[in-house]
């Protein structure tokens, strides 16, 4: 969340919003995070449960997988966008080719595996502090 102390850009810890469906994925991403000093504000496993909780919280970044159990994140991501709240993509897509994918269109795409390096490099690319 935005403060003094932990501005983007600023080169201090991130809050990070998690959307992943896989459990296991988004527990490795989390100990991930938290072992560099940033922390995980939310995890959502569904697009529903995502933009739920973004009425509530107000993170510096999000991690999004593309397919959520079947369901495209798209709706996130135009969540987060009008929020300007930036994101970075953990999808094994290499590509954009569906209908509405202009939403991520221009975000990164990390891929999967997740890897740890990758994964800090782009989130800290997405807020500008790389």
């Amino acid at each position: 969340m935005h403060d003094e102390t932990n501005k983007p850009g600023a080169g201090g810890s991130l809050s990070v919003f998690v959307v992943e469906d896989e459990f296991l994925i988004a527990m490795d991403v989390e100990m991930m995070l938290e072992q560099n000093g940033h922390a995980v504000i939310a995890t959502a496993p569904s697009v529903e449960n995502a933009l739920r909780l973004l009425e509530e919280a107000r993170p510096d970044v999000a991690l999004l997988d593309m397919n959520l159990r079947g369901e495209l994140v798209f709706p996130v991501a135009e969540r987060l966008r009008s929020l300007n709240i930036p994101f970075v993509l953990a999808s094994a897509y290499g590509t954009v080719d569906f209908e509405g994918g202009e939403a991520v269109a221009d975000a990164e795409n990390i891929g999967k595996p997740i890897n740890e390096r990758r994964l800090l490099d782009a989130l800290r690319r997405a807020v500008g502090q790389g």
